[in-house]
């Protein structure tokens, strides 16, 4: 169960993270505003307090595994809001983050 809580909670601070991201690249890049811009800004923090849920207590691997989970989200992300086609490669490296974020976060460790 605690695996299932990690997962959905690198999940939800994708959402965040990845969507905080987009909104101020469309604030900026595609001219859309301030409000867009702040409801990124706004979203970022968000993600800021969600990675603090992890069960994990430890910041550098929290932040290290969620690095395989933005790789793959952003691709999604990419698909899903702006019609993004992955190639192969792209479909490869974030199947290969993903496998490297599980063994970072979830790789059985013995007593220290």
């Amino acid at each position: 169960m605690v695996i299932v809580r990690s997962v959905v909670l690198f999940v939800v601070a994708a959402l965040f993270e990845i969507g905080g991201a987009w909104l101020v690249w469309q604030g900026v890049r595609e001219h859309r505003g301030w409000l867009w811009i702040g409801a990124g800004v706004m979203a970022l923090g968000v993600y800021g307090f969600v990675a603090t849920l992890q069960p994990d207590a430890e910041f550098g691997r929290i932040l290290a595994a969620y690095g395989g989970v933005f790789v793959a989200g952003s691709l999604a992300w990419g698909v899903v809001a702006d019609g993004y086609r992955p190639d192969r490669w792209d479909i490869s490296g974030a199947l290969i983050c993903l496998a490297g974020m599980a063994v970072i976060m979830y790789a059985p460790r013995g007593a220290r």
